[in-house]
This record gives C-alpha cells, structure tokens and sequence, in this order.
C-alpha cells in the first residue's frame, strides 16, 4: 500500500475487531496501516455493516499520545466567524482567543459545561467553554480518544485567581467513584467473578480497559471491598 499520511485521507483495509481483554464487546476495528502498523478505528467512528476485509477511506490523525487513529468523520477547522463592520460580510478568523469573554467567570467545581476541543499543548488539550471561555484539560485526565472539534460534556475542575480554568470530561468527586463502582460490579458479574486489574496494576492498563484513573479504580474497588463483594489481590479483584 502506499506511504501513511497522516493529517489526510487514506484508504485502509480492515483487519481485525478491537476486542477489550476479557470482554467481547468491541471498541473499534484495526486497518491496515502498512509500514505504520495497525491503525485503531474507535466504535463510534465505525460504518454499519463493515466487514474484515472491505476498504475504507479514512482520515488519519495522531490521538494524545501521537498514536494514528483513523475516522469517518470530516475534521473541522476551529475558526470564529463574525460580521465585518466595514465590508457587512461574514469573515472568519483563526485567532480565536481574541473572541473569549472577558468577564471572569463564575463556574463553580463539579460544575458540567459544554467543552470543544479545540487544540493539543504539551500539558493536555485546550478546549473552549460553553463556547465563551478558554479552558484547559491536562492529558493524564484524557480517558478516550479525543480530537480538535469534538463536542463535549465536560466538569469544571478549578477556576483559578486568574480566571484560567481548569476542566475534567468526567464527573468530579466520590460520587463518580461510587457510579463506576456500579460498572465494576456488573465487569465482574460478566466476566467470570474475575477483574485482571489490582492495586498493583498499571495505570495505563486501568485506563486502556476502563478509561478511567487509577485513583478513580482503586475508590471503586475500596467501595466494593468494603461492602464485602471482593476480595482483592495485588494484580486482580474477584467477586465473593
């Protein structure tokens, strides 16, 4: 096949399903990277009716951690667009921090917002709030794939002195430990009595199966010990 390119359109031949360990629900499908190796396709980005070996046309992009990941979607440019005082027309503009709000604002924590992402830092991505106010959401609190454009729920984490602020894309606070807690329970009801993951697990893997935190895991899992449902191994859980 020819050369990968990323930040364009390819046509990609579908290996595999994207199975999750211990699970047979499937997270996406894996195409034929060539010399890039296997390209992941998130569930949602996946046709209807695909099958092994069938050809898509796909863009490819690199993800949070500069692996590629291939979409159906059309990506989209972040522009503001505004009516021209001089000409009456509309123009876009690509500096859109010029176009935030200016008043500080008065979200308070836990608070769920409408996020856009808007672009990838060093530190995580910056998104765009309730389309008014520039916030920032640090990588290591990235739990799926995520892309410039994307529509988002979202929480806010901290809004700093400043007025800079900081968002989560999950729920803050004991009450979404105790939530996913309920999701592990029904994991290890699905799958034998038996989660491959414990205290001493790492963290990417927590993430890779359960796009949650390692800190957000080990609240659940101490939610269900103390409930006398588990018992807990250093590398695994297990239903009583």
């Amino acid at each position: 096949m020819a050369k990968l390119k990323i930040g364009d359109y390819n046509t990609l031949t579908v290996l595999k399903v994207a199975l999750r360990e211990g699970n047979r629900d499937p997270f996406g499908l894996y195409l034929d990277g060539g010399r890039a190796g296997e390209i992941l396709m998130p569930q949602k980005y996946v046709p209807n009716n695909v099958s092994v070996g069938d050809d898509l046309r796909v863009f490819v992009y690199l993800d949070q951690e500069e692996r590629p990941i291939a979409t159906t979607e059309h990506p989209l440019a972040i522009v503001h667009v505004h009516l021209d005082e001089e000409t009456y027309r509309l123009v876009a503009s690509a500096k859109v921090e010029h176009y935030f709000e200016e008043e500080k604002p008065m979200y308070k924590q836990g608070e769920e917002v409408d996020l856009m992402i808007w672009q990838k830092t060093e530190l995580g991505f910056k998104v765009i709030i309730d389309n008014k106010y520039p916030g920032l959401v640090y990588g290591d609190q990235v739990f799926q794939y995520v892309h410039t454009g994307d529509h988002l729920k979202g929480y806010i984490a901290t809004v700093r002195p400043d007025g800079k602020i900081d968002c989560t894309l999950q729920p803050t606070g004991q009450q979404y430990a105790k939530d996913f807690a309920e999701v592990l329970l029904q994991y290890l009801k699905d799958n034998g009595g038996v989660c491959n993951l414990g205290d001493k697990s790492e963290a990417e893997d927590i993430k890779r199966l359960f796009h949650v935190s390692k800190k957000v895991y080990k609240k659940a899992v101490g939610d269900l010990y103390k409930r006398r449902l588990i018992t807990v191994e250093p590398l695994a859980i297990r239903l009583v």
